[in-house]
């Protein structure tokens, strides 16, 4: 792999970079009934990365299948699935496009972008953490990376609730997601 040095970061070359769906998790965590956390993610997505000459200019975009996602609970699949949440028939893709790379500390990136979710389309800022670069043991080039970032899943319509005798509600507003990826060079 052809990497290079860029303000005491060994990156990779300048050029475009697939997800690779067998090292890469699109995941997710909401709060449930104010007291725990649930986790899921999306099993069926693809992206791409393309890094720029110079690093800050580069861009990134994915685009995720709403009826792949999983928490480990059929009938609660089923129901984020339907209308109530994602309505995955009428709004089949989750898309993320970056808009920008507003800066970065280290190996942290903060990265802007517009999220669509259900048709409705806002902007976000993310957190972009440098994992590195390197060959796996077939030859193969890649770098890795962990996103972080926080939506207010209202903004986007998903509104159902319910609540609770005891106060509150089911599921909490906010929703942290979570992306630990892989990339190789694109074909």
């Amino acid at each position: 792999m052809t990497t290079r040095t860029w303000e005491n970061l060994q990156i990779p070359a300048a050029g475009t970079y697939v997800l690779d769906a067998a090292h890469t998790r699109v995941g997710f965590l909401v709060k449930h009934m104010m007291v725990s956390k649930v986790r899921g993610h999306f099993g069926e997505f693809a992206g791409t990365v393309t890094i720029a000459e110079n690093p800050l200019d580069s861009s990134a975009e994915i685009t995720i299948k709403a009826e792949s996602i999983t928490t480990g609970a059929p009938d609660r699949d089923n129901h984020l699935r339907g209308d109530d949440f994602l309505g995955a028939d009428k709004f089949p893709d989750l898309t993320f496009r970056s808009t920008r790379v507003l800066g970065h500390s280290g190996d942290e990136f903060t990265l802007a972008g517009d999220l669509t979710i259900r048709d409705v389309t806002k902007p976000v800022e993310l957190t972009v953490e440098y994992g590195g670069a390197g060959t796996n043991p077939w030859g193969q080039t890649l770098w890795g990376f962990s996103l972080t970032g926080e939506i207010d899943r209202e903004e986007f319509g998903l509104t159902w609730n319910q609540a609770l005798e005891t106060g509150g509600v089911l599921v909490g507003k906010k929703i942290k997601i979570e992306i630990e990826g892989e990339a190789n060079p694109a074909a």
